[in-house]
């Protein structure tokens, strides 16, 4: 396969990579030419994007042969099978040592306007170049991001020689590589455009990316109920329409990579989101309060009630998304007819755990589980008669509790976009 261009070969790639959404991802595209392709990448799996620059060093009477490679923040990688065929004082290897790091810290600036990198620390690192030739600079990337504490590391080129891309596999936990042809010579062969990408236009891209971040004006905020501040998310697109505050379910946090997934999703078609921690950390390791529903409930009645009076959402209708114990929570609480909750979206609920509520609940619910998650179905089909309210179960093929199965939280984030469109 020849591609047109960077652009329609990240297209193809982030097609292929599409079950990474939903989890903690950043795609990091290697500049120069890596960064148009990792774009394409990170809008079709939502992930963010950002660059990883990596810098060799260089044997200084032999640059192209390397000693090791640095990036950002100091993380250094060391060849010491390259150090043991080479003789270099350490004064020597300090100068090439400390001319990179420089270089890195000047690209890296250049190309961000200024702004921090994004953090490594815990996620998915998905490097991404526009193909693999030698793989050094492949190789040094997914160094430099382990030792910047990516948990994972996969690797994803659109083409990419068989020996290359073969030894890389002890450096990444993963490699997709879409070709690898038998007569692989260069990476621009298998592209009819393959000119070269400037910094300028690296700079434009991760520019759009940061813009686009900005348009959403997403910030963390502490919600006071009193003798509790609860830690949120708040995201608000322009234009927004509506509020949907979520509330989450068996101990997990605003963080959870699911519900965030949604939530960008919900932000791209004009919703505002709200993602709270309904316990505490001291809280949460009481199991009993998870399944507490009254009490969770509680939690996020407050929270409600702080968003009707923040001057940002006070206007906006709101709607609940709720996930496992949070969907109950969100049915029991919406059954106060004062809140006036517009809508109810649930994802792997348990409105059993709401039955002494559920007769009250007159908010539009639309109930979504996995085929797979056969008990949960069952609660739900029992709970879904106690419901006097406009009310849909959906079942969504394939999909198992968590829906961390390929395209199925994709399915999920566009059933509760519509059904909020409907009602807020």
């Amino acid at each position: 396969m020849i591609f047109n261009n960077r652009t329609e070969a990240g297209r193809a790639l982030g097609e292929h990579l599409k079950y990474l959404q939903g989890q903690d991802v950043i795609v990091l595209g290697l500049p120069r030419g890596g960064v148009p392709v990792a774009r394409e990448v990170s809008k079709t799996i939502h992930a963010p994007l950002d660059v990883i620059v990596v810098r060799k060093l260089g044997v200084p009477t032999q640059p192209e042969l390397a000693m090791g490679a640095i990036g950002e923040g100091g993380a250094l990688f060391i060849n010491n099978e390259v150090l043991r065929m080479i003789q270099i004082s350490p004064e020597d290897f300090s100068q090439v040592q400390k001319r990179e790091e420089e270089e890195v810290k000047v690209r890296a600036s250049k190309f961000r306007g200024g702004r921090p990198s994004k953090s490594l620390k815990g996620r998915v690192a998905l490097i991404v170049d526009d193909g693999i030739a030698t793989g050094s600079t492949a190789q040094a990337a997914c160094k430099v991001a382990r030792a910047m504490g990516a948990e994972k590391i996969i690797l994803a080129v659109p083409v990419g020689s068989k020996e290359a891309t073969s030894a890389l596999k002890k450096d990444a936990d993963e490699v997709v590589c879409l070709e690898t042809p038998e007569d692989f010579f260069a990476v621009g062969q298998w592209y009819r455009d393959f000119a070269s990408v400037s910094d300028e236009e690296v700079i434009d891209l991760l520019h759009t990316e940061y813009t686009d971040d900005v348009a959403s004006k997403e910030e963390s905020i502490s919600i006071d109920l009193g003798e509790h501040a609860l830690p949120g998310q708040l995201s608000i697109p322009e234009h927004a329409t509506g509020l949907v505050i979520f509330a989450h379910g068996s101990g997990s946090s605003r963080m959870s990579p699911r519900n965030q997934f949604v939530a960008k999703a919900l932000n791209s078609i004009g919703l505002a989101t709200l993602l709270f921690d309904l316990l505490d950390s001291s809280e949460e390791s009481n199991r009993a309060n998870v399944f507490n529903i009254e009490f969770l409930a509680q939690r996020l009645i407050g929270t409600t009630l702080w968003a009707k009076r923040n001057s940002r959402v006070r206007e906006f209708p709101i709607g609940y998304f709720g996930a496992s114990t949070g969907a109950a929570a969100a049915l029991w609480a919406a059954s106060d007819s004062e809140l006036k909750i517009r809508a109810i979206v649930s994802r792997g609920g348990r409105p059993d755990l709401a039955v002494p509520k559920l007769f009250e609940v007159r908010t539009p619910t639309l109930l979504i589980v996995g085929s797979d998650d056969e008990e949960v179905i069952r609660l739900n089909q029992n709970a879904q008669k106690g419901l006097q309210c406009e009310n849909q179960l959906v079942i969504v093929p394939g999909a198992t509790h968590l829906f961390e199965e390929p395209g199925t939280l994709e399915q999920v984030a566009d059933l509760a976009g519509n059904w909020f469109l409907a009602h807020l």
